[in-house]
């Protein structure tokens, strides 16, 4: 059974820009492609019909936008790729419950970064990060400039990091061949901060312990899938410093940015770690939030 990429759109730009990084992805896959509009226009609306006497029928409704916003999106889509196989809908029911149904039978869950609506000049809708937190599959949160999201650059810049499952990097592996580009792997390392580095020669100990550790533990996680895929081209970096630093930085020259789902439960459910966070609101590329799997280890 081929399973869709399925895209949320709620006639933003942004929602828009999604449909096209979808479209290009489910080409890229060879995989139909699944036009999702959920929002709670039935409740409110049928409440609000049945409180006016004599309302008009005529008038246009939220309903008639809801597929109007269908309509547009897979227009475009259709534009795009008229020979891929594209079908739509519309759901009475909140968006991230819809889109996390959505999710058990998908390749991937496409959202944009900002809603439409007062909330809309957010760095990250709700949505999209809820679903980052929450979805069995893989979410793309479709961020940044135009270059980075249409392949200008030729690379993918995926973040290793104690948690990362193998799930994420196969993922990585994959979009760099159906892509031709490369992958930069980002392993960020620290020294302990109540150690200063000792000499060497006074405690035998190597002046790069840290450093070495981390590379260790890169080659760990990258060897045994990169032999799968010789012909994508690998790049090793070992950042001293910040994760969440290090990987917004390297997004301005990348086309999409990879991350493990590290996800931990708090009073609110689901929740990402601080890098996830930091990387959905600020990263200038797209994002692809991989979660583990069975077989990630």
């Amino acid at each position: 059974m081929e399973l869709p990429f399925v895209v949320g759109v709620d006639g933003s730009e942004s929602s828009l820009h999604a449909v096209d990084w979808a479209v290009d992805e489910a080409v890229r896959h060879g995989l139909p492609l699944r036009i999702v509009h959920a929002s709670l226009w039935e409740r409110y609306e049928g409440a609000a019909l049945a409180e006016t006497p004599g309302a008009d029928p005529a008038v246009v409704t939220e309903h008639d936008l809801a597929e109007s916003v269908v309509a547009l999106a897979d227009q475009r889509a259709r534009q795009r790729a008229p020979t891929l196989e594209i079908s739509t809908s519309v759901l009475p029911e909140d968006p991230v419950s819809a889109l996390l149904r959505e999710a058990r039978l998908a390749s991937a869950v496409v959202t944009g970064v900002r809603g439409r609506g007062p909330i809309r000049e957010l760095l990250l809708g709700s949505v999209g990060l809820s679903l980052a937190a929450r979805a069995p599959c893989p979410v793309a949160v479709v961020r940044g400039r135009a270059e980075n999201r249409h392949t200008a650059n030729g690379r993918i810049v995926l973040a290793v990091g104690d948690t990362t499952a193998a799930a994420a990097v196969r993922y990585a592996f994959r979009e760099a061949a159906v892509r031709e580009c490369e992958v930069e792997a980002v392993r960020a390392w620290r020294r302990p901060a109540h150690r200063t580095a000792p000499h060497p020669l006074l405690t035998g100990a190597p002046a790069h312990a840290e450093e070495d550790h981390a590379s260790a533990l890169l080659d760990k996680a990258l060897d045994t899938i990169a032999e799968e895929y010789t012909g994508v081209t690998l790049h090793r970096s070992l950042v001293e410093g910040s994760a969440r630093h290090a990987l917004v930085t390297r997004s301005c020259a990348a086309d999409l940015l990879i991350i493990g789902a590290h996800r931990r439960h708090g009073h609110l459910g689901p929740q990402l770690g601080l890098v996830g966070h930091t990387v959905l609101h600020h990263a200038e590329c797209p994002v692809a939030v991989i979660p583990r799997t069975s077989d990630s280890g």
